[in-house]
């Protein structure tokens, strides 16, 4: 691990501690082997004015949810360091009184709440503080032998704290144990299976201190494990390798009901992360997978995403499932009456999470990571990145032992933890859902993919025109891409003809891939043809119209039918036409077309159901924010009809006009549970059309 640290950079904060605590916290969370995802934390020792003008003695500590990667100076909270230290001295309080107490002495009520962490870097006397989960030191601890071990790198230079429980527990525990210490004797604190404190009065200092000592850690772990990679002997990694590419045909099927199973027991659809690198289908094969991953966390912090353990999948994932689940609900039941400073009051009322698991161990596959959103999942598959390589790198160092079963609990269960629950922001109403759009770069299309997505969906669009790889190697990009359909996180852009199998096909499977299955499907591609009576019908144009508006939408659903079987609460959704029951004179071969897409639905209905996969039809009309209505047309048509462009848009029986986003969120009321005991309906969206009624 090499410094970051820049003198030009620092000169810019040189006059401000608060400019400096900044710079060197990011340099900190730049390195996902020091902290991931908000953990670690920094402080610095300073004087400010108050409201009044009176100097006070603060300590800017990282508020809660903020990430050091990122953090700003409003991301840190003042609090008077005298508050601090007299709390130090109280030989028990409640992690909640200790937040409340941080909280009245704080100078900036608008701050965010201090780091439980405050007290103990309070009792540091140094004015810089830097706190990590580094990889290589927790590994090391994570032994049977830890402690001599970690004397072994670090001689007398570090004190090593015995784990116990964060926040107060653990900052009177090193307030006892440095009564009287001589600071200057130490370089930084080791906590046992926990992480690593380093301080100084320069921040420079502070933080090369943090990584000369992680680099030691890591050099230690290197040479003990030199003969290794991901756990596994040299000589045997080739074997493991090889297996990458031995994969049974069903494995997406498989994926997909992986994923349908845990949203089962969440509660809630998930999003299932496949991860098939090298790492993780190494450590999916290791002899004795399942105690070795049942064993423990990196640190007790990550239990509170990541559960104590994984599931490790055998060929029945049902079963599996439900035995995690049940073990869970035993291990809950085991310690909810022994947590850590909780009275019996608030005893009785702690609140069981959901008995699903974050993590799979996919012996053969790989590893998958679940999460209620795809973000949610990426943070736990970070996690368990490091988690594995932790776990291989100490079973090379005589075995893999973090702290027991009980010690994570105090940690899962939390009472801050616990607090957080209530407050917890409602799951939209499509939350972790998966939908695939066709049609999906403009008009109708667009509009839906941005509605589910606003709605929580995770959404894969695919259109003719996005971008596609020519095989000379260049783009071929359509100028009618919109922005809010371009490659997002929770969206996937696809490059589909919908006329051509092999394309859907490799679609869906795209889909299922990215993010574990399906849920739901628009089915929106379509064209409508120019104006042609039957009697001077070009077959091609006839031909192209089948093709596109009726027989691409019943391969698609031959193709996705066997993942919506596996999907949370599936349903199809065919954008139809008002021509369906109201056909017009020279839109035969669109009518039609969309007439047989409509009798497919309806067929689609009455064989699905069985599967609990709801097929229902959207009809609208006159949506004249749509690629076929340009203004041209729009004039054209209202002229017509002797009316004025804005008469012929609202020429229905409510007056009214109707949009692409009206259509998109009729779709996604369909797809979420207001219609989830409805199917074969065929629901007009057209402002009331006399010829239909």
């Amino acid at each position: 691990m090499k410094s970051l640290w820049n003198d030009k950079e620092a000169k810019r904060s040189a006059q401000d501690p608060l400019a400096l605590r900044v710079y060197t916290s990011r340099l900190l969370g730049k390195d996902a082997g020091l902290v991931m995802h908000g953990g670690g934390n920094t402080s610095v020792k300073t004087q400010v004015r108050d409201f009044f003008g009176v100097e006070q003695q603060v300590l800017y500590i990282k508020g809660s949810g903020w990430d050091l990667a990122t953090i700003e100076a409003g991301g840190f909270a003042a609090v008077k360091i005298d508050t601090l230290l007299r709390m130090a001295a109280i030989k028990e309080l409640t992690d909640a009184d200790m937040v409340l107490q941080q909280r009245a002495a704080m100078i900036n009520p608008n701050a965010p709440n201090p780091s439980v962490e405050a007290i103990l870097h309070a009792i540091i006397p140094y004015a810089y503080v830097d706190h990590s989960h580094a990889d290589a030191v927790v590994t090391i601890t994570n032994t049977p032998d830890g402690r001599k071990r970690i004397r072994d790198v670090f001689g007398d230079r570090v004190l090593i704290v015995p784990y116990v429980m964060p926040g107060f527990i653990l900052a009177r525990k090193v307030y006892e144990m440095t009564l009287g210490a001589d600071w200057s004797k130490y370089d930084g604190i080791v906590l046992l299976n926990h992480g690593l404190f380093t301080f100084a009065d320069s921040p420079q200092e502070s933080y090369e201190n943090h990584i000369r000592l992680v680099t030691k850690a890591e050099q230690y772990i290197q040479h003990v494990t030199k003969r290794f990679i991901f756990g596994v002997r040299k000589s045997n990694i080739g074997v493991i390798a090889r297996s990458v590419f031995q994969r049974r045909s069903n494995l997406l099927l498989e994926l997909s009901r992986l994923r349908q199973t845990v949203s089962r027991v969440q509660g809630g659809a998930v999003v299932a992360l496949l991860k098939e690198d090298k790492q993780s289908m190494a450590f999916s094969q290791l002899p004795g997978i399942k105690k070795l991953a049942a064993r423990g966390t990196l640190t007790p912090d990550h239990v509170i995403r990541t559960k104590p353990k994984p599931v490790v999948i055998s060929k029945n994932i049902e079963a599996d499932i439900n035995e995690y689940a049940k073990a869970y609900k035993k291990y809950f039941d085991r310690h909810s009456s022994t947590v850590i400073a909780r009275s019996a009051a608030t005893k009785q009322s702690l609140k069981c999470l959901d008995l699903a698991p974050r993590w799979a161990v996919w012996p053969g596959h790989g590893v998958v990571a679940f999460g209620r959103s795809l973000g949610e999942a990426q943070i736990i598959s970070d996690i368990t990145d490091h988690t594995m390589q932790a776990i291989q790198r100490a079973e090379a160092m005589g075995g893999w032992k973090p702290v027991g079963e009980k010690d994570l609990f105090d940690v899962e269960y939390w009472e801050l933890e616990q607090a957080k629950l209530a407050k917890n922001p409602k799951p939209l109403s499509l939350q972790g859902k998966i939908a695939l759009v066709t049609g999906a770069a403009s008009g109708i299309g667009k509009a839906c993919v941005e509605s589910l997505l606003a709605r929580g969906a995770h959404v894969v669009g695919l259109d003719i025109s996005y971008s596609v790889k020519r095989p000379n190697g260049g783009d071929v990009t359509s100028s009618v891409i919109a922005s809010a359909a371009k490659q997002s996180f929770n969206c996937l852009n696809i490059h589909c003809d919908v006329t051509k199998e092999s394309d859907i096909k490799n679609a869906v499977e795209s889909t299922v891939r990215r993010f574990g299955g399906l849920d739901i499907i628009v089915s929106n591609a379509g064209n409508f043809p120019s104006s042609m009576d039957l009697e001077s019908m070009d077959p091609a144009a006839w031909d192209k119209s089948m093709q596109l508006n009726l027989t691409s939408h019943q391969r698609l659903m031959k193709i996705a039918i066997p993942y919506l079987s596996h999907g949370i609460d599936p349903t199809i959704i065919i954008i139809a036409s008002k021509n369906v029951p109201a056909p017009g004179p020279g839109a035969g071969a669109y009518s039609v077309a969309k007439a047989g897409l409509t009798q497919l639905g309806r067929v689609a209905a009455l064989e699905l159901g069985s599967k609990g996969i709801r097929v229902n039809m959207v009809h609208p009309n006159q949506v004249f924010d749509t690629a076929i209505w340009t203004r041209e047309v729009l004039e054209k048509r209202a002229k017509h009809y002797g009316l004025t462009v804005e008469a012929y848009k609202a020429n229905n029986i409510l007056h009214t006009e109707i949009t692409s986003n009206d259509v998109a969120g009729l779709v996604c009321a369909m797809a979420g549970p207001a219609f989830n005991k409805t199917t074969g309906a065929q629901i007009p969206i057209d402002g009331g059309n006399e010829r239909v009624i």
